[in-house]
């Protein structure tokens, strides 16, 4: 199993929608590296959604339940997507200043390439912000 964190503005497309609506394709994405990561998702692997800009906080986890198509927004090949969906919200939200201050977080891609909207976590990375998130 592989780990993964995708970023959303809440006023674009909010974990609150996101779970109304049971299941998404991950769209939009038009950057080389965000896309080629979409391409290594694989069915069953964990996702932490993070809402951007608005928050700045991881608010629940998802599960990839359909692995990377044509992007169905753009008839540009280059681009695709994964079908995600909601499994649970977490008991409190994980700010970016406690990932930012946890040590044990410090070189995760959040804090490193923090412009990437969908990036791979490391297991220890995935656990700990659902340990901080309990």
């Amino acid at each position: 199993m592989n780990y993964w964190l995708v970023k959303s503005e809440p006023v674009k497309y909010s974990w609150e929608k996101f779970n109304k609506d049971g299941r998404t394709f991950w769209d939009g994405v038009r950057n080389y590296q965000a896309r080629n990561n979409l391409r290594e998702m694989k069915e069953g692997d964990l996702v932490l959604f993070y809402h951007s800009n608005e928050g700045k906080e991881v608010v629940g986890i998802a599960k990839v339940v359909k692995e990377f198509y044509q992007d169905p927004t753009t008839e540009d090949t280059n681009w695709c997507v994964v079908d995600l969906s909601p499994v649970e919200t977490l008991k409190k939200p994980v700010t970016l200043e406690q990932i930012k201050a946890d040590e044990r977080l410090k070189d995760i891609g959040l804090v490193r390439q923090g412009r990437l909207s969908v990036m791979s976590l490391k297991p220890e990375e995935f656990d700990r912000v659902i340990e901080l998130g309990s």
